[in-house]
């Protein structure tokens, strides 16, 4: 794939604006670039503008300078007075994650000198720097998004690491969490929501009987992650469960909590969705239940624990509501689910840091 190259050098690059990704799966996975970043240009401050949850998911992370909040999806006259507060930010560089001509948009008006991001939406004209696509027989095909995100920053001369994901928890929440937590049994976070759409939940009721069976096989104790908007998912699976839940209280919320339960946690079941990544990050292991996505965005080196998915013939749809009978998700069954989290549970043994 063709790269084009920057001509300044890092001492010409000062102030650089990096516009993050909505999703959290997604931001977390935009971590080793944003450590690439910083590691071409140590002196430099790199300001991330994203939505809230993604400024809380990014706190603590020492190679971002700070983090300015902005609505996921701006209109016009809110673009033009958040380009006005980043201009300052955005003097040499901006780096442009998401694929939106929207955000591409507000890198031009925010005045960047530099402007990098892929081409892609009709919003080349945009982009000083457009760097093309990765595609196969000329279609844009899936890559693994930490690895579009590292591609991207290939014309800055910005060289990974290979450390992974990379998320920081609050020591002041984890130590709340740890207290909380004890050192008796497993404990085990079950994220059974999704943002993207309902096609991503594998069914309450099996996780509800996942639950029940390994608490009653191997004592787990289990923290249920959920999202803002997944009050419904929450109650189904708490009435369906018998399992020992831990629910707090605790001082920390949103994503704050979040990172301080996963780091926590002995291991994750989830869904495809941003808490999968999250765990990665904290280099925890991770079962995942897969269905309707492709799981070449997801691929990670650096995963510890497996993936459950099956084929069908009509996936992966990449849709967020099923069409027919979801039976990429309801062929995975229960004791498949349980084998592999007592296949990749950690013995527990003392506080876990």
């Amino acid at each position: 794939m063709r790269r084009t190259s920057t001509s300044d050098g890092p001492a010409a690059i000062t102030r650089i604006l990096v516009l993050a990704p909505n999703w959290l799966g997604d931001a977390a996975m935009c971590t080793p670039a944003l450590r690439a970043l910083r590691r071409r240009f140590p002196d430099a401050e790199i300001t991330v503008a994203a939505r809230r949850a993604v400024c809380d998911l990014l706190d603590g992370l020492p190679h971002v300078t700070r983090c300015v909040t902005m609505p996921p999806r701006p209109a016009l006259h809110e673009m033009t007075r958040l380009a006005r507060a980043l201009r300052p930010h955005a003097r040499d560089l901006a780096v442009i994650f998401p694929h939106s001509f929207r955000a591409a948009l507000l890198a031009r008006l925010a005045g960047a000198q530099l402007r990098l991001g892929y081409a892609r939406g009709g919003r080349t004209p945009l982009l000083t720097h457009p760097v093309p696509p990765y595609c196969e027989d000329g279609h844009i095909t899936p890559v693994y998004m930490a690895r579009e995100y590292l591609d991207l920053l290939e014309p800055l001369g910005c060289q990974d690491n290979d450390a992974g994901l990379e998320l920081h928890a609050d020591p002041d929440a984890v130590a709340e969490v740890r207290l909380a937590l004890g050192d008796a049994a497993p404990v085990i976070g079950v994220a059974p929501g999704a943002a993207f759409g309902p096609s991503k939940r594998w069914p309450v009721e099996c996780y509800a009987e996942v639950m029940n069976r390994l608490a009653a096989e191997v004592g787990a104790r289990f923290l249920v992650l959920t999202g803002p908007d997944e009050a419904d998912v929450r109650a189904a699976l708490t009435k369906q469960t018998c399992a020992p839940i831990i629910d707090g209280p605790f001082r920390a919320s949103g994503v704050a909590l979040l990172k301080a339960l996963i780091s926590q946690a002995d291991l994750l079941l989830c869904n495809d969705t941003g808490p999968r990544h999250v765990a990665v990050a904290l280099k925890k292991p991770v079962v995942c239940i897969m269905g309707p996505t492709s799981p070449r965005y997801t691929e990670s080196p650096w995963e510890r624990g497996c993936v459950l998915r099956v084929e069908v013939d009509c996936g992966p749809c990449q849709k967020p509501t099923c069409n027919t009978d979801h039976r990429c998700m309801t062929r995975i069954d229960v004791e498949s689910v349980i084998e592999a989290v007592l296949a990749h549970l950690p013995a527990r043994s003392g506080h876990m840091t």
